[in-house]
């Protein structure tokens, strides 16, 4: 299975900040078998994707709306961001969820409307730091992703890439050891098991709970860990072409 290193900026960065970090992500050598995903803030997503060319780094949003179209004010619909060339989208991200009030039933419909528009949603699940002390998370993370994947086909579950985020270690310089990575990596897998074994063996699992260098390489080299959904190491393009290297020596 690819291994996946992929750039969730958040707000940050300004145009030429995107137009600088893009064009040192041009000069790399991805190693064979590495997606490289960036996912800029939703202005500057039109000008990497023609920036970026024909080049096979995939652009992302990192939100989108569930519905066509509609008087829903300061929101992007899958269609919109399809008609300029994004190919992927983070749904579901605990800080949606937690400032925004997202519903593991409206992220699931974000995801229905975005494999609609041939668009990969990169699903985020993953369990508070009480949750992880009262060990319910794996409980937390069944019940994330039966709910959003519960209208979907098979067929469609293979086009998903999965995010698990422990959010207790988003921005806290906390890690999840490898140990706890690859267990609840193991557990989403034999969660996407019971839609059917090609669904586990084509959806990749990424880890995106400060995922930097220094603990890169152990946390890819765990079976079921395939790659990562990176924050603050993304800004920052050396530590983010030293992700992808690493990637690609796992």
């Amino acid at each position: 299975m690819r291994k996946i290193v992929a750039g969730n900026w958040k707000m940050h960065k300004d145009r030429e900040g995107t137009k600088a970090f893009v064009a040192g992500l041009m000069e790399l050598s991805v190693p064979e078998g590495v997606e490289v995903i960036i996912a800029p803030p939703f202005p500057f997503l039109a000008a990497a994707v023609e920036q970026l060319g024909g080049s096979a780094i995939v652009v992302a949003a990192q939100n989108c709306h569930q519905k066509v179209q509609g008087a829903f004010t300061g929101e992007v619909s899958a269609a919109m961001l399809k008609s300029i060339g994004v190919k992927a989208c983070i749904v579901g991200h605990s800080e949606r969820r937690q400032y925004f009030g997202e519903t593991d039933t409206a992220v699931g419909e974000k995801i229905s409307a975005l494999l609609e528009n041939d668009i990969t949603p990169i699903y985020c699940c993953g369990e508070l730091k009480d949750e992880r002390v009262a060990g319910r998370h794996f409980e937390v993370v069944t019940a994330q992703l039966n709910a959003a994947f519960a209208a979907l086909s098979a067929e469609q579950l293979k086009r998903i890439v999965v995010a698990y985020e422990p959010v207790w270690a988003i921005g806290t310089g906390l890690t999840a050891s490898a140990e706890q990575a690859q267990e609840m990596h193991a557990h989403i897998r034999s969660l996407l098991a019971s839609y059917g074994e090609a669904v586990a063996s084509s959806v990749p699992v990424l880890y995106g709970g400060s995922c930097k260098p220094d603990n890169a390489a152990e946390l890819f080299a765990n079976p079921d860990v395939n790659g990562g959904l990176i924050g603050g190491a993304a800004l920052d393009g050396k530590q983010f072409a030293e992700l992808i290297r690493i990637a690609g020596a796992h």
